[in-house]
């Protein structure tokens, strides 16, 4: 096993949710969950206190986090893109909006941006069709964009 570098106050966060959840196995999703809630993601340290704290298999965590979508095991940028290309936003145009995002980013989907600023990610289904093509940052929903309408968009984000 790899040492853990991770801080004090990180450790201690992992095994108090450990705790909360009785240090139970069966309750490793819940505990990932809680987990990447905090931090944003799940590193491999992280992944192998959660299995030591729970007394299981360090595969066991990795499966899991590796299997569902909805974890990740690198950091999302501070505004996570995501670009829908369900079928409805697909047929309108989604590609062209994902291709202009990518660009003006200078990013694949996956990576985030050198700055942290931005991760940029594609999803199936928002299920916002009727607004399509679709794109979402962090919990906000833009529907019938364009790729000229992607930078007005990323502007309301400067920071």
């Amino acid at each position: 096993m790899a040492v853990i570098k991770l801080s004090e106050d990180k450790i201690k966060f992992i095994k108090d949710v450990c705790k909360s959840f009785r240090n139970d196995g069966g309750e490793v999703i819940n505990v990932l969950h809680k987990v990447q809630g905090e931090y944003g993601y799940l590193s491999a340290e992280v992944q192998e206190l959660v299995a030591k704290e729970l007394n299981i298999p360090v595969s066991r965590v990795y499966g899991i986090v590796s299997f569902y979508s909805f974890f990740t095991m690198t950091p999302k940028g501070k505004h996570p893109i995501s670009v829908c290309l369900g079928t409805a936003c697909y047929v309108r145009g989604a590609e062209k909006v994902l291709d202009e995002l990518k660009r003006q980013l200078g990013v694949e989907v996956g990576g985030t941006t050198p700055d942290g600023k931005f991760s940029l990610n594609c999803l199936r289904c928002v299920g916002a069709c009727g607004l399509a093509p679709v794109a979402m940052i962090g919990d906000k929903v833009y529907g019938r964009l364009t790729p000229d309408k992607v930078k007005e968009v990323l502007a309301e984000y400067k920071d």
